[in-house]
């Protein structure tokens, strides 16, 4: 062959080698496309079955699985009994522990001392929007019935409805996947601190996600006349942000429309609950300011092999502090975790001392007002009482408020602290006007001698409890599999622990 022709053979060899991986390439990009565009999970309404994802998304779902790991019961009322007191008259003081996986979102809800033992629809403490952050079957009832009637009547309502936890609905839209707010009451309380909607980055969308369960709020009294002109009553979630994110804006938000939760059975103070509020902790905090959102510590990216994908074992960074805290912070993880215990061990102290003296001015006020105290000598000091606990509780209700926001958590519960000693020195003198100048409040140093200050009778409310698991609760599961909207084996693996015993006293998480 001569010189040209070996030229142009080489040439011939070389372009169809170029159309040959040209060709490749597009075939790589055109597959890559078809494996990276967003699956329609369901084309109308909202899929709340967990596992129906998985079949698009399995690498995320058996992550999200993983949160059946945690599941251990932390007792609160155990650790700090005070909380009974603080609490007393209020459902918290039967039942309150460290949150779980999401995985047991519905179960927890279910299993609390907090939502009773209703026998039917329309029995029990507690109304539907109990329901409103434990499932993605929230967003789905919602679209059906509509905002308001979901919110009327009360929690046993849904009961047969409201079957799958926390899960990958809550968050994304079940037609495109992407990111979605499906409670409209965080928009309304976006919307209400000059939030745009529609300018939301999707940084600002890996909080504002998480933010629709994890905020303080409360239900708010709404009159409403339904499509057969029927006039009901709602009880709307609604979160106090009208002021500001601040403790303070909220506080006075709630003063503003003399709002309590309940009224003090001990100290007849009119209280304010605060509920989860790790959003409005979190913006006060170093993490927010430097631009991180709530994912970016809670579902780490994992890579398998060529692909990445966040991961939905959601949990304390300080379970996987390789993966999240390490990525920013430079010590070694031996080192993180010293510095960090370190730095809970005050945290703890303040938070020990702020509840010893809110729950002695309680149980103070209640002798006051046994021994014939006045309406116009308590004013101030409930005031104070009031004011001092809703601090506390937000420094505390909030799980990881001391790592979204330590300063302000410790601000928090030195004011706290201080407001709960102001309201005692107070109480000195109205004690003292009154022959008591010796009181000393009684001893709440365990859960049982706290419950039993805040007059909660505990085996009575097991016994209701026991029984309600054993009949309606049944009679849900058996209906909601009846429809379709729930799979049974989806709760393989699931674990029934509570803080509480059986029937027979024993708890059956230690047997």
């Amino acid at each position: 062959m001569d010189k040209n022709n070996l030229i142009l053979a080489g040439s011939t060899i070389a372009i169809a080698s170029m159309l040959l991986l040209a060709h490749s390439e597009s075939g790589q990009a055109e597959v890559k496309k078809g494996l990276t565009a967003n699956p329609v999970v369901k084309e109308k309404g909202v899929e709340s079955r967990n596992e129906e994802w998985a079949k698009y998304y399995p690498r995320e779902y058996d992550s999200w699985k993983n949160t059946k790991k945690n599941d251990k019961i932390d007792d609160q009322l155990k650790k700090n009994p005070q909380l009974a007191v603080l609490w007393a008259g209020y459902a918290f003081a039967k039942d309150y522990n460290a949150p779980r996986g999401h995985f047991y979102a519905v179960q927890d809800v279910t299993n609390s001392l907090r939502t009773g033992a209703p026998i039917d629809a329309v029995t029990g403490p507690l109304p539907t929007a109990c329901w409103s952050c434990k499932s993605p079957d929230v967003p789905r009832v919602m679209e059906e019935v509509g905002e308001l009637e979901y919110f009327t009547g009360k929690w046993a309502k849904y009961g047969q409805e409201i079957v799958n936890p926390i899960g990958c609905a809550d968050c994304h839209d079940s037609k495109t996947a992407e990111l979605t707010l499906t409670r409209p009451y965080l928009k309304k309380g976006l919307e209400a601190t000059g939030v745009k909607l529609d300018n939301v980055s999707t940084q600002e969308m890996r909080t504002f996600v998480c933010a629709q369960c994890h905020s303080e709020y409360y239900f708010k009294k709404t009159e409403w006349t339904d499509k057969d002109g029927t006039a009901k009553t709602a009880m709307v979630v609604k979160f106090p942000w009208d002021n500001g994110l601040s403790v303070e804006d909220m506080e006075k938000y709630y003063d503003d429309i003399a709002f309590s939760d309940w009224t003090h059975q001990i100290s007849k103070t009119p209280m304010l609950k605060a509920q989860h509020p790790d959003y409005e902790m979190f913006t006060k905090g170093i993490h927010a300011r430097r631009g991180l959102a709530c994912a970016d510590c809670h579902m780490p990216t994992i890579q398998e092999g060529s692909d990445k994908y966040s991961s939905h074992h959601i949990q304390s960074p300080l379970d996987d502090v390789a993966n999240t805290c390490l990525n920013c912070h430079q010590e070694t993880e031996a080192e993180f975790r010293e510095v960090v215990e370190i730095k809970l061990a005050k945290k703890e102290q303040l938070a020990k001392f702020a509840m010893d003296n809110l729950a002695k001015a309680h149980l103070e006020a209640g002798e006051a007002w046994r021994l014939g105290a006045k309406e116009e000598e308590m004013k101030d000091i409930l005031q104070d009482i009031r004011h001092g606990q809703w601090k506390w509780d937000m420094a505390v209700a909030g799980h990881g408020s001391f790592f979204h926001a330590p300063d302000e958590t410790l601000r928090l519960l030195s004011v706290a602290n201080e407001q709960g000693q102001t309201a005692r020195i107070k109480l000195v003198k109205v004690l003292a006007k009154y022959g008591a100048i010796d009181y000393v409040a009684p001893d709440f140093s365990t859960k049982e001698k706290a419950q039993a200050l805040a007059e909660v009778e505990m085996i009575k409310l097991i016994n209701e409890k026991d029984k309600f698991k054993g009949s309606l609760l049944q009679e849900w599961n058996k209906q909601a599999v009846e429809k379709g909207i729930l799979n049974l084996d989806s709760r393989k693996g699931m674990s029934d622990n509570t803080s509480y015993g059986t029937q027979d006293g024993k708890d059956k998480d230690k047997k």
